[in-house]
């Protein structure tokens, strides 16, 4: 069993997605289609940059998600692989938990856009800049980020935000107690802190407000019925209810990203090959996460084309 996989925010780059609309109209409908969502010329500034204008939060995660699905719509289209042929479930990091959804029909592509661009805007506005930060701790496993964080927390907010795989885990806060962290990863023997150049501190409770905003939105526009089971960031277990889904999309907000656990679930469930759509971010930590499994990365038409060759 194949699981499709998407990536999330720290994937985007200039230039992104540029080579597979100039191969494909499919690609290219995708990406006229989500600047017509947002009412923006997002595929520039995705194929031009500045790179300022892409990584801001609001149009970094649609034009993630955009890309991912035009990957998607040329393999489905130009080459005939469906995904509800060729996956048993979907997962993303983060935001590619909306591109999953949408891979598997729960949400139409414009509706996606629109919802990844609030949710952006709306985690970017929850905690004024400078207030938050995040890190990521290089050589931590789960317990010894946890210990870490609850150590360096002193009355602030100081939480494990990704557990991304067994060498791996980023935290978020204030700043204060992430930089405190820090300083103190090699006395709780992790090997490394690095503060990353995000510009808010997702996933940890100081995005309370995003995530009132999101079910606000949610509610607006919920998710419909999807092809196949998808594995939630924050249960790392497969959903197949709709209502529920849309619950776990608010608490994503604020919650864990519980990647290592997800991937290790639809291992356990069966799961043999991870096909990631649009990045090279994921397949690395599912390797780290489970050796035997095979994985793949589809970013370029010559990707998609061995893709299709090998499953004709």
């Amino acid at each position: 069993m194949k699981a499709f996989i998407f990536p999330g925010q720290g994937s985007q780059k200039v230039g992104m997605g540029a080579d597979l609309a100039a191969a494909s109209s499919h690609a290219r409908e995708v990406f006229e289609e989500v600047d017509e969502a947002l009412s923006l010329k997002l595929s520039a500034i995705m194929r031009e940059g500045p790179e300022d204008q892409l990584t801001l939060t609001e149009n970094a995660q649609p034009a993630i998600m955009a890309n991912a699905i035009a990957t998607l719509r040329v393999l489905e289209r130009e080459f005939g692989l469906k995904l509800v042929d060729s996956a048993g479930c979907v997962a993303g990091h983060s935001l590619g938990e909306y591109t999953a959804l949408c891979a598997a029909g729960a949400f139409s592509l414009a509706d996606t856009a629109r919802l990844l661009k609030l949710r952006g805007s709306a985690m970017q506005a929850a905690v004024p800049v400078g207030v938050g930060a995040m890190a990521a701790l290089l050589g931590a496993d789960i317990e010894k980020a946890s210990a870490l964080a609850n150590a360096t927390a002193q009355g602030q907010v100081c939480e494990v935000a990704n557990d991304n795989d067994p060498t791996q885990v980023v935290i978020s806060g204030h700043v204060e107690a992430i930089e405190r962290a820090i300083e103190l990863a090699k006395d709780h023997g992790i090997k490394r802190g690095i503060k990353l150049p995000v510009s808010a501190p997702f996933h940890c409770s100081l995005m309370q407000p995003a995530a009132d905003r999101m079910a606000e939105a949610l509610g607006e526009t919920p998710p419909v019925a999807f092809a196949v089971p998808l594995y939630a960031n924050v249960t790392a277990a497969p959903v197949t209810d709709p209502e529920d889904e849309r619950e776990l999309l608010v608490q994503q907000v604020t919650g864990r990203v519980r990647w290592r656990e997800s991937v290790m679930a639809m291992v356990a469930g069966g799961t043999e090959q991870f096909v990631e759509l649009g990045g090279k971010v994921l397949a690395p930590m599912v390797g780290r996460i489970a050796p035997d499994v095979r994985t793949t990365t589809l970013v370029t038409m010559d990707d998609l084309e061995a893709f299709a060759k090998e499953h004709a």
